[in-house]
């Protein structure tokens, strides 16, 4: 077998067969098939596609390229939650310490974030003295003992997909369907989930801008887990305003703490109920929605999902007084509210403009690698089809310096637009893929 007959066989629109995409993973891992071959192939699935069964086959590749874990032995059935990426989405910090309140272990390794989209390791990385890098070993008895963890990839797992995604990012071919679904399926296969609950975002903040795209991708994800053995459901989610009022670490890590405690604004702690409803159901916890919903509504107000991710955080070694006084957290220097300059109704809130201003701000990274200000960010006051009075509040800026503050201020207010009649709310959700 040739990995240059692979990239033909795939360049002229054939299905590849099993052995050879394991022999074209399995090379390219090992370092004997070279980055210029890898990256011809990867183009020549961005042209054609896969099927849904190559699409698994690459997967299952990729998740036994490396490190595999057998939670088993720990949990009845390992179930995760991934997210596509959003503006706002602050939704693990909430759902985890929820669900395993609820009785289901939740054992998640998350991502920092990359351009607009913000990473959950960031958010738990205000918290001084929270350890994001967990071992196997600290993994696995962590989530024996406490019942929770949230910690960053291990980098024996899936390894045929950091290499691979690098590779991608500079090659055009990050937006190929079967790539990115097999990247975010390898990670959750390779780290144990046996059902998977996919938050599946839509629109101006997202990678699959159009509900078309994310109802393919969604599909195509829920296909892997099903020929792969596992269960998942898929939720399609409205990203074209930010989630919930925060955007940025520390305010966001303020905002899921507020919510933890009863209170949060209703979008974010809606869209946090149904992510959890679906995982305890998944999970074998609730027989059905309705009994689940309640499980993890009671546990969001009655203290037990608190209690659970202050457990976390004492556990991953984050000192519990920044918690249980968030206002300890980081502060920005400049704190500046400003007014509508209008009254009227919001017709838009652009999610993407208000992510890339808050990586402006510092709040995320340009590049890998980069550091961030924890304080930063944005609280959008309001919601597409609220009526605002002119002078009202409708965003507030934490800025580390007068320049970014200025800059932040136009882009905003461009993020905002009217309409003189009224408008109707986005949804939450525009649908389920089982």
């Amino acid at each position: 077998m040739r990995a240059v007959d692979i990239i033909i066989k795939k360049r002229d629109k054939q299905e590849l067969t099993k052995a050879e995409i394991e022999f074209f993973i399995q090379g390219f891992t090992r370092g004997e098939i070279p980055d210029y071959q890898a990256a011809a192939w990867a183009m020549a699935v961005m042209l054609n596609g896969m099927t849904a069964e190559e699409t698994t086959n690459l997967t299952l590749a990729m998740a036994a390229s490396g490190e595999t874990l057998d939670l088993s032995k720990i949990v009845k059935i390992a179930v995760d939650k991934h997210s596509t990426g959003g503006v706002g989405d602050k939704t693990s910090l909430v759902v985890a310490p929820v669900v395993s309140a609820c009785g289901l272990p939740v054992g998640k390794m998350s991502g920092r974030g990359l351009g607009f989209s913000g990473g959950t390791l960031d958010k738990l990385e205000s918290i001084p003295g929270y350890r994001c890098d967990l071992s196997t070993e600290e993994f696995i008895r962590q989530l024996r003992e406490v019942g929770i963890v949230l910690t960053g990839q291990s980098a024996d797992l899936a390894p045929a997909d950091g290499k691979l995604y690098a590779l991608r990012d500079v090659t055009g071919t990050v937006p190929s369907l079967p790539l990115i679904a097999s990247s975010i399926m390898s990670k959750k296969l390779a780290a144990g989930a046996q059902a998977i609950v996919l938050d599946v975002k839509t629109g101006l903040g997202a990678f699959m801008q159009t509900l078309p795209e994310a109802q393919t991708l969604a599909r195509l994800m829920v296909d892997i887990a099903h020929l792969a053995g596992r269960r998942a459901v898929a939720l399609l989610s409205d990203m074209n305003q930010p989630l919930g009022h925060a955007v940025g670490n520390a305010l966001e890590l303020r905002e899921a703490i507020d919510t933890l405690h009863g209170g949060g604004p209703k979008d974010f702690r809606e869209h946090c109920l149904e992510i959890a409803t679906h995982m305890l159901v998944l999970g074998e916890i609730a027989a059905e929605e309705n009994t689940a919903r309640q499980m993890a509504s009671q546990a969001m107000t009655d203290g037990s999902g608190w209690a659970r991710f202050r457990d976390l955080v004492a556990a991953q070694g984050g000192d519990l007084t920044y918690i249980d006084t968030p206002d300890k957290l980081p502060r920005a220097p400049i704190v500046e509210t400003v007014p509508a300059p209008r009254s009227g109704y919001l017709s838009g809130i652009h999610a993407r403009i208000v992510g890339e201003t808050a990586v402006l701000l510092g709040a995320g990274r340009a590049k890998k690698g980069e550091a961030i200000d924890h304080a930063v960010g944005i609280i959008v006051h309001h919601k597409v089809g609220d009526y605002v009075e002119q002078g009202q509040p409708l965003f507030t800026i934490h800025a580390n310096s007068p320049q970014h503050k200025e800059t932040a201020r136009a882009h905003l207010l461009a993020a905002h637009t009217w309409s003189e009649t009224p408008v109707e709310p986005l949804p939450l959700f525009y649908g389920i893929v089982r």
